[in-house]
């Protein structure tokens, strides 16, 4: 598949989530309300709250990822190798320059968001302007700009909102119950059967997020390094970059679950020893074979 076939199928794919996220939070509130015996109206307002979220995310979820991350935007002064890498990597790939943000934490990342390259931006933590040369730096760039061409800054950060509203959901109908629990005594049969889907909706919600994520990061980061090998034309940029940061044992501390996927890597990659499991549930590619294709390039 083509570049140009990838960017027409994350366009297709932003619509037909936020299609199908209407539909399974409208459900889900249904069984929730039903669960909690109020009053079945409650589903015609969580229809419209979950078409305005949708909406919402699409327009304002750029700006939202970068308020939960604590990013500010730099301005431009002189002697920063990185709005020099970000204005000729716009002009190398036909693209407005994306303004750029920075998070005030020194785990090495990065991330590009935004619904379009008009509206699009990349961030990245003062760890990584510390410790990557300008090759490398460009490597990075290059990834993040190859997500804003191929349009998959739209399709991610609309998954990082509504996954976060998926687990919020989930949290809050177990609060509920918890504050309610004295009143399971008076449903009936049909009441009881919603409880029970209700219950397991809560517990099954941040794995189905989960798998949400992972059904459209993994192949998009390798999807943005072969196209940042093709901006940059020079491969072992990125590949030496990218062995940087899986040396780095450091966690991000404004990172979330819901905001991982957006990261050129796992920013909990030091959280937790890495097993088959952890791999299994990663939503990011092994970075290893990144750089084993990035080097053979």
């Amino acid at each position: 598949m083509s570049i140009y076939s990838e960017i027409s199928a994350n366009k297709n794919k932003t619509y037909l989530i936020m299609g199908l996220f209407i539909l399974f939070i409208s459900l889900s509130t249904y069984i929730l309300v039903r669960a909690l015996g109020m009053g079945d109206s409650t589903v015609f307002i969580a229809f419209g709250f979950s078409l305005l979220f949708a909406i919402g995310s699409y327009y304002f979820g750029g700006s939202t990822v970068l308020a939960l991350s604590g990013a500010k935007e730099m301005k431009n002064t002189p002697g920063q190798d990185v709005f020099d890498i970000v204005q000729n990597l716009s002009i190398a790939a036909g693209l407005p320059a994306p303004k750029v943000y920075l998070i005030m934490d020194s785990a090495p990342n990065a991330f590009a968001t935004g619904r379009d390259p008009k509206h699009a931006v990349i961030c990245v933590t003062s760890g990584l302007l510390d410790m990557m040369n300008k090759t490398e730096l460009e490597g990075v760039i290059g990834h993040e700009m190859s997500h804003i061409k191929n349009f998959d800054t739209r399709l991610m950060v609309i998954v990082a909102v509504m996954v976060g509203l998926i687990t919020i959901l989930g949290d809050w109908f177990m609060r509920s119950l918890w504050w309610r629990g004295g009143d399971d005594d008076d449903r009936g049969k049909s009441g009881q059967i919603f409880l029970l889907l209700g219950i397991v909706f809560a517990i099954l919600s941040p794995i189905v997020g989960k798998i949400i994520q992972l059904a459209i990061s993994r192949k998009r980061e390798f999807l943005a390094d072969a196209s940042a090998a093709y901006l940059t034309r020079y491969p072992i940029g990125l590949a030496n970059a990218l062995e940087k940061l899986k040396n780095n044992t450091e966690t991000m501390k404004t990172a979330s679950n819901a905001t991982a996927h957006l990261f050129i890597v796992n920013p909990f990659a030091g959280k937790s020893a890495k097993n088959w499991l952890t791999g299994l549930f990663s939503t990011h590619p092994d970075i290893n074979e990144r750089i084993k294709i990035l080097r053979s390039m």
